[in-house]
């Protein structure tokens, strides 16, 4: 009863009305609309995966919305994922609109000759897709028609699956640490009842992957007919601040689409060989996992992902010149700073910034308009510290960097 009353109070889609982020709204189901301050949220958690794609040796690649439904046919998800797919027609031929990009990156490693030089090849995609998920299940954020995934695919060799795969999480934890998840589950999914490719690929894949697993020193939990329908898989389930399990990322092991698509690299001895197609992601649904994080800070967003970071708010209109220069400070410094110069109370201003959720706010009266200095009041804190400008400045932009930026 008191995680549920909890778990009301963190309630992603009233929080994110609340503070400006997200609204839905039937004239496009299911399929979120980002305010400014959401933008920005989604924004620096993109930008912050892309940060770290470029340190784990992943290129950034573009590939279409819609596909002729022969692709589909081609890879097996037209005949195991139709009924959540949508469909145009275009020049009186049917197309389907993406729900998933792994065909496009087959296509992408098709359009040039490969040696086993060149592998693994390591490709992320952020083009958004969308899924004809069932009114019934779809809820906020959690289950969307419209989403961009930190979507990427490896192609590899058998020999390089181990290595690939200690890559990933050891990319996978450092994520899941900067955005303040401790508690991870791994879980080992292994063939489903329907699946493509044959019982020995899978006895291959599924061994590569246990292989690897085993090489990882991860400790896994069996999740009997659970794997997709091309490959068996690893899931990774987080713990959130009031004990709710979230399966997050996932690495799946894919011997059956490069076959089905005909993907080849030339190897050392100069034959042909089929690549191994590693399908993975961290976070997942963007858009799922901002509201798992609403619900796991409870709104109050650490200070380098909160869509507005300070505020400078004054006690006395004498005070209205400093802080401005406060504020110009601030911005650029590049934090994301508002003035409240307005002629309201300054407990008022207080109580408005806390209940909407700011991070810091620099109180300003004429003694510190005097002094030089600022009085810093962090959420949820009683006490307010006294800096000198240039300190607070300083202090202020080192935390709200990435945690990229930190380490």
């Amino acid at each position: 009863l008191k995680r549920r009353e909890e778990a009301e109070k963190r309630d992603h889609r009233r929080l994110g009305r609340a503070l400006g982020l997200f609204f839905f709204d039937p004239i496009a189901p299911a399929s979120p609309f980002f305010l400014p301050k959401g933008a920005v949220v989604m924004n620096s958690l993109i930008n912050y995966v892309k940060e770290l794609y470029e340190k784990y040796g992943y290129q950034e690649v573009m590939t279409p919305q819609i596909f002729n439904t022969d692709l589909w046919k081609k890879s097996g998800h037209l005949e195991a994922y139709a009924e959540n797919m949508y469909f145009v027609d275009v020049d009186d031929r049917e197309f389907g609109v993406k729900p998933m990009n792994c065909p496009a990156a087959a296509m992408l490693y098709q359009a040039d000759s490969r040696s086993y030089r060149d592998l693994p090849l390591r490709w992320a995609d952020f083009g958004r897709l969308h899924r004809n998920e069932r009114s019934g299940v779809t809820q906020g954020l959690f289950r969307v028609r419209s989403m961009v995934q930190d979507d990427a695919h490896i192609f590899c060799t058998e020999d390089q699956i181990t290595s690939e795969t200690q890559a990933f999480c050891r990319l996978l934890q450092s994520v899941y640490k900067d955005l303040g998840f401790e508690d991870v589950i791994v879980k080992f999914s292994d063939r489903p009842e329907v699946r493509a490719g044959s019982d020995e690929t899978w006895d291959k894949a599924e061994r590569a992957l246990q292989d690897a697993t085993t090489a990882t020193v991860l400790e896994t939990e069996l999740n009997t007919g659970d794997g997709a329908f091309y490959g068996p898989k690893l899931d990774f389930v987080l713990r959130d601040a009031i004990g709710r399990d979230w399966q997050c990322g996932t690495l799946q092991v894919d011997f059956v689409l490069p076959e089905r698509l005909d993907a080849h690299y030339i190897g050392e001895d100069g034959e042909k060989h089929r690549p191994v197609m590693l399908h993975r992601t961290i976070l997942g649904s963007f858009e799922r996992f901002l509201g798992i994080l609403i619900e796991h800070y409870a709104g109050k967003f650490p200070l380098w992902l909160a869509p507005l970071q300070v505020v400078v708010a004054t006690i006395t209109f004498e005070a209205d010149d400093y802080a401005t220069r406060v504020h110009a400070a601030l911005c650029e410094a590049g934090l994301k700073a508002e003035l409240d110069i307005r002629n309201e109370k300054i407990n008022y201003k207080i109580r408005e910034h806390s209940v909407a959720k700011v991070p810091i706010i620099l109180v300003i009266g004429a003694k510190e308009a005097a002094d030089g200095t600022v009085a810093m009041r962090r959420l949820g804190g009683k006490d307010q510290e006294n800096l000198v400008l240039k300190e607070a400045t300083g202090r202020l932009q080192e935390e709200a960097a990435s945690p990229l930026a930190r380490t």
